[in-house]
């Protein structure tokens, strides 16, 4: 049930969250820029529902078009294509593990399973769960969901979330 798992190297995404889950954890991580969460320009810090109301045309093309980037930051694609090429680029020979927000692993998964990225926000990523993707480029495997500790699982909402979340 519930330990971190073993790697070679542990990896986390700059934001302050990754970084005091890995403290948490006792793991000494490497900050890697190409692990940061969606950049969601002028929305960052703001919940979906504040967007919507304000913005709600502009919110849902967003929510549907992974081309879209109204709010002046990173486009879905754009994480999904910086994501992916770190993916492709770990070790073939050691297990790396990384600490990072949901999007990140929405944006794996996206990749590994050579997924439209229209299927980006249809991944529910639970926190505080481990997701592994096995294999090499062109062939993962995934497996996902397992709570990092205890026997149950994670509540499905954590909060309400944020356009940066």
């Amino acid at each position: 049930a519930g330990s971190v798992p073993r790697a070679d190297r542990a990896v986390r995404s700059p934001g302050a969250r990754c970084h005091e889950t890995a403290s948490e954890l006792g793991l000494d991580t490497d900050e890697l820029p190409e692990l940061a969460t969606l950049d969601t320009g002028r929305w960052r810090g703001r919940t979906l529902e504040e967007v919507g109301t304000e913005e709600p045309e502009v919110l849902m093309r967003w929510l549907a078009d992974p081309e879209s980037a109204p709010h002046g930051g990173e486009s879905v694609r754009a994480l999904c294509e910086r994501v992916g090429a770190w993916l492709e680029s770990t070790p073939k020979d050691a297990r790396t593990l990384a600490v990072v927000e949901p999007e990140v692993i929405r944006a794996a998964v996206v990749h590994a399973l050579r997924l439209p990225p229209e299927t980006f926000w249809r991944l529910d990523v639970l926190p505080l769960t481990v997701t592994e993707l096995g294999g090499r480029s062109g062939r993962w495997n995934l497996r996902l969901g397992r709570p990092l500790a205890g026997e149950s699982t994670p509540p499905p909402e954590s909060g309400r979330p944020r356009a940066d979340q």
